[in-house]
């Protein structure tokens, strides 16, 4: 295996660590928000390094949107029981059959924007002061204006005028009652550094990162895997192709991309390469020139 030059990865995973430590010193109840994608597991390792050789002082919370690959849901249930961690899990589809979100009308209705009512419903039944995130800045625009430590109000809602200043990484966890944070330890992390992560600590993912023959369809010049959760239109066809998926989420707006990268290193060569962003494949993210924005202000990120 190709060895890396370690002084920026040991740079990102000792500040994504003292990031880590210092929730656990400041808040009384965080929580590790865990989608079961990359950024999230890797979160997970840092955590288990963070804190050996005790367990992870906080539960895993997955918001599952009831449209998940089947093989992300068995990768987070292994990795819960090898880790020993806790794991909270909270479905959209409680949400929906409560009246408290509104399923979306369509052929293949995206859950994405729905995961902020059974979010933020979850923080204030678990009284959560603290929610990690994977976020990365690099990611899309309206990340980029992004805080370590981002305060909410008590409605959720994160105003991007209003963020503290964090010089020489000193953290402010104050908030007023009802009010909580999110916590990004892998803010200054790239797409290109996460895969180089994952080959230095040898980190175990889910098959969908990995070339595969899986059968797809085009649409609005996305690829959708056949799912249970896909309705072909206008005379859409399924035809087998090599894909693989970037980012892995609701499976209804997860788009994959062509490709024959079957191992990490392979994967690596390819993002070094690649002119579309890593999100480029998630339609719920192209619906509108604020689409992120508008979600991080509502308390989606």
């Amino acid at each position: 295996m190709t060895r890396y030059r370690k002084s920026n990865l040991e740079h990102l995973e000792s500040e994504a660590i003292f990031v880590l430590r210092e929730v656990a010193a400041q808040f009384e109840r965080p929580v590790m928000l865990f989608s079961g994608g990359k950024d999230s597991i890797v979160m997970v390792h840092l955590a288990v390094r963070a804190f050996h050789p005790a367990p992870i002082p906080f539960p895993l919370m997955h918001i599952d949107t009831g449209h998940n690959f089947q093989e992300t849901l068995d990768f987070r249930d292994e990795l819960v029981a090898r880790v020993g961690a806790q794991l909270i899990v909270r479905k959209v589809q409680d949400s929906i059959d409560q009246g408290r979100a509104k399923e979306e009308s369509g052929p293949n209705p995206s859950r994405n924007a729905l995961q902020t009512v059974t979010l933020l419903d979850a923080i204030n039944e678990l009284k959560i002061d603290c929610a990690i995130g994977g976020g990365r800045r690099d990611e899309e625009k309206a990340r980029a204006k992004e805080r370590f430590f981002s305060h909410r109000d008590v409605f959720g809602q994160w105003d991007p005028k209003n963020q503290r200043p964090e010089l020489w990484n000193v953290f402010n966890g104050r908030k007023a009652p009802g009010e909580h944070f999110r916590v990004f330890p892998l803010s200054n992390w790239t797409e290109l550094d996460v895969w180089q992560y994952i080959a230095l600590r040898e980190i175990p993912l889910p098959s969908l990162y990995f070339a595969h023959r899986r059968e797809v369809l085009e649409r609005d010049g996305m690829l959708l895997a056949n799912t249970p959760f896909i309705t072909p239109v206008g005379g859409e066809v399924y035809t087998e192709r090599l894909i693989r998926f970037r980012t892995i989420g609701d499976a209804t707006c997860t788009g994959a991309f062509e490709s024959a990268a079957s191992s990490v290193e392979e994967i690596i060569a390819e993002v070094a390469a690649a002119r579309i962003t890593e999100r480029g494949g998630r339609s719920d993210d192209k619906r509108s020139e604020a689409a992120m924005e508008d979600r991080k202000r509502q308390g989606y990120f």
